[in-house]
């Protein structure tokens, strides 16, 4: 495989995109806005003016778009992908969506003998700078095998949980544990902050014993410089805690700390910082607490 496609260059798509093209594959790309691809077309990269045009130009198409209404769009809708998908292409939506449209996807593109796999990404815009993303992969065995080398390009944990939609369900951990892990890092930061500490020795101090986290590691910095910009979009968590909470209602799960921190990023979205980062929590909480951050 030589000409791969790839559909979201966002914050993650293109950094993934070009570890893909450093590597030596001709890509072709598309995003609603153009402008966002500029940078991978100056590296070498054709854009397309469609997702179907993508397909056809290529034998694996990446998706990395926002919400799951633009993952059934881009690829199932009106030239979407699978309308110019050739009988052996293989479709990867590393999207953070719903398992029920993993699947759904999955049987509609094997009738046209294409194959599909959901493989969503942890790690943030430093996992996809670093080319140290966690990816979660669903999907059948000799199509995950094929795109394998692709994944090794873009991330540094690969693990192939089971068929479609199980790379889906695997995200929906990964971000249930992240919601209420960032409420302790934002919390534990105000704590310091009234107790009039070191914020800055404080995290020296926490972030290698047992209370070390990615979260505080990567995201804690940036909260004391004020600095808010997404590495992970707040109105994007937002969707994956909700799709999170479906799923556990439809399992009869009783998830109360998840439900509480979607809760209070439905604050930070309403205080107007649903374009700002995860990290952006700490600015509810200061609010609440009416702690000048």
């Amino acid at each position: 495989m030589k000409n791969i496609g790839f559909i979201g260059t966002g914050v993650m798509g293109r950094s993934m995109c070009g570890h893909l093209i450093d590597a030596g594959y001709q890509l072709t790309v598309f995003n609603r806005s153009p402008e966002k691809t500029r940078s991978l077309v100056e590296k070498g990269a054709k854009l397309a003016q469609s997702p179907a045009e993508v397909a056809a130009a290529s034998e694996v198409t990446f998706t990395i778009v926002g919400f799951p209404s633009d993952v059934e769009s881009v690829i199932l809708g009106e030239n979407g992908v699978l309308s110019g998908a050739e009988p052996g292409h293989i479709i990867v939506d590393m999207t953070t969506s719903q398992p029920s449209l993993a699947e759904r996807i999955a049987e509609v593109a094997s009738q046209k003998g294409v194959h599909s796999i959901d493989a969503p990404v942890s790690g943030g815009d430093t996992g996809a700078k670093n080319a140290a993303l966690s990816i979660m992969i669903g999907g059948d065995v000799e199509p995950v095998q094929t795109v394998w080398p692709l994944f090794e390009i873009m991330g540094k944990t690969l693990v192939h949980h089971g068929p479609p939609g199980a790379g889906q369900h695997t995200k929906v951990v990964n971000q249930t544990l992240i919601a209420s892990g960032m409420i302790a890092v934002c919390e534990g930061l105000l704590y310091a902050s009234r107790a009039g500490l070191d914020l800055t020795k404080v995290l020296e101090s926490v972030s290698s014993g047992a209370a070390g986290s990615w979260s505080l590691t990567n995201l804690g910095p940036r909260v004391l410089k004020g600095d808010y910009a997404p590495g992970f979009f707040v109105e994007h968590f937002l969707k994956d805690m909700g799709i999170a909470l479906e799923e556990a209602r439809r399992m009869n799960l009783c998830l109360p700390g998840l439900a509480l921190a979607h809760q209070l990023y439905l604050a930070v979205a309403a205080q107007g910082h649903a374009r700002d980062g995860s990290q952006a929590l700490i600015l509810a909480l200061a609010e609440m607490n009416r702690v000048d951050w």
